[in-house]
C-alpha cells in the first residue's frame, strides 16, 4: 500500500529549504565586537559540518536504493551520527523502505527516532503523520490517534484528518470517521486528497 504519495511534495520542499537555507538557519544574534571573530569561526564550522552532512546524506541515500542489508546498516549508522535535519530525512527514507517491504515495526522505530530529532514544525508534522500511518498498519489505533494530535501547522489539516478518519473507521467509529473526513475536505489543504476523502465519505453515507 502506498502510504506516502500525498506527502512527497512536502518532503522535497522541506529538503530543498534546509539545503538552500542551511546558512541562514545557523545565524543568530551576536552582541559585541569581541564576539565577532568567535562567531565567524563557529559559523564556518557549522557550515562545514552541514556541507559534510549533506554529502554524507546523498551518499547514504544513493546506496540505500540498492536495498542490500549492509547499505541499510550504513543508513542506520548515518542517522545515529547525525541528530540534525539530514538525519531526520534519512530516517524518513529508511522508514519508507521498511514500510514498502511490509516491515512496519522497523519503520516505526526509524520514525520514532526521527520524531526525537526533528525540530522544525513542518518536519515534525511530516514525521508524526507518517508515524500515525505506520501505527495504523500495525493496528496500534490509540497510539496513532495520540500521534496525530502532534500534527500541527497550516497545510497539514487535510492529511491529518484523512489519516484520523481511517484510524477511527478501523476502530469502528463511523460517525467519528465521517466528521474527520468532512473537516479534512473543508480545510482543503491538499487538493489531491479531497476527491479521495469525498469518496470515503460517500461510502460511509451510503
Amino acid at each position: 500500500m502506498e502510504v506516502y504519495s500525498n506527502e512527497n511534495e512536502q518532503v522535497d520542499a522541506l529538503r530543498r529549504f534546509f539545503v538552500e537555507n542551511g546558512k541562514a538557519l545557523a545565524v543568530g544574534v551576536v552582541l559585541g565586537i569581541g564576539a565577532l571573530v568567535g562567531w565567524r569561526y563557529w559559523q564556518n564550522h557549522q557550515n562545514t559540518n552541514m556541507m559534510a552532512a549533506s554529502e554524507s546524506y546523498e551518499q547514504a541515500m544513493t546506496v540505500l536504493a540498492s536495498g542490500k542489508a549492509e547499505e541499510v546498516a550504513g543508513a542506520e549508522k548515518f542517522i545515529q551520527a547525525n541528530s540534525n535535519n539530514y538525519g531526520v530525512f534519512a530516517a524518513l527514507q529508511l522508514a519508507r523502505n521498511f514500510a514498502e517491504q511490509g516491515d512496519f515495526a522497523k519503520a516505526e522505530q526509524q520514525l520514532v527516532l526521527a520524531q526525537g530529532q526533528a525540530k522544525d514544525e513542518n518536519l515534525q508534522a511530516l514525521v508524526n503523520l507518517r508515524l500515525a500511518r505506520v501505527q495504523l498498519q500495525q493496528k496500534k489505533l490509540d497510539e496513532a490517534l495520540k500521534t496525530l494530535e502532534s500534527v500541527k501547522g497550516a497545510g497539514w489539516v487535510t492529511m491529518m484528518q484523512d489519516v484520523r478518519g481511517d484510524v477511527l473507521l478501523a476502530k469502528g467509529d463511523s460517525k467519528g470517521a465521517q466528521e474527520a473526513y468532512s473537516k479534512g475536505i473543508e480545510s482543503n489543504d491538499s487538493q489531491a486528497l479531497v476527491p479521495i476523502m469525498r469518496m470515503k465519505l460517500n461510502n460511509l453515507s451510503s
